[in-house]
């Protein structure tokens, strides 16, 4: 938790959003001790990847069945305080690609993002929030894709320029792709 707590207090802000939203999981993490487990049903933390090619030009996104849109990689720390090393392994779960790294070992993006109510394996799950992480990657677009069949419905390389034509999700691309598309 340490490591965390450092990542996020050493995390420049790039605007209003990700400076209030730092401030406030700087405060959740010091007053919840289960903060990297969904054992907190009101908030987790949770990280991201944004996925380029080698010529920036491409970002790799997946078919989210519960957000019935196309969206970064990324998933649950599940007790997990290295959130690149979460990032790494969500973006190989969905995706289905071997070879990635990391552009840098910080994070280059941080939100909070709101989770509706909704089901996952038969049962539901309720509104809480994700204390986000985004770490860009960057790998091969020629490596063979596959999906999650119980996570997302399709994966594919989207160019950049045509993002906001495949989003379904007017808050996540305003206040957090169009911040990564500029990267």
């Amino acid at each position: 938790m340490e490591k965390l707590k450092r990542t996020i207090e050493t995390y420049v802000p790039a605007c209003e959003q990700e400076e209030r939203d730092r401030e406030i999981m700087l405060r959740f993490l010091k007053s919840n001790g289960d903060c990297l487990t969904r054992d907190n049903q009101i908030a987790h933390f949770t990280a991201s990847s944004w996925i380029i090619n080698e010529s920036r030009d491409k970002v790799l996104m997946a078919y989210h069945n519960i957000y019935d849109s196309w969206a970064w990689t990324g998933g649950h720390a599940d007790g997990e305080a290295d959130l690149l090393q979460v990032a790494i392994r969500e973006a190989k779960e969905e995706t289905g690609i071997e070879k990635m790294k990391a552009v840098k070992d910080e994070p280059c993006s941080l939100e909070i993002i709101t989770v509706e109510g909704h089901i996952k394996r038969g049962a539901y799950v309720a509104s809480h929030l994700h204390l986000n992480l985004t770490y860009l990657l960057e790998a091969d677009d020629r490596q063979e894709l596959t999906i999650k069949a119980d996570e997302n419905s399709d994966v594919r390389w989207i160019y950049i320029s045509e993002l906001d034509k495949c989003v379904s999700e007017p808050w996540m691309m305003k206040w957090v792709y169009k911040k990564l598309m500029k990267l």
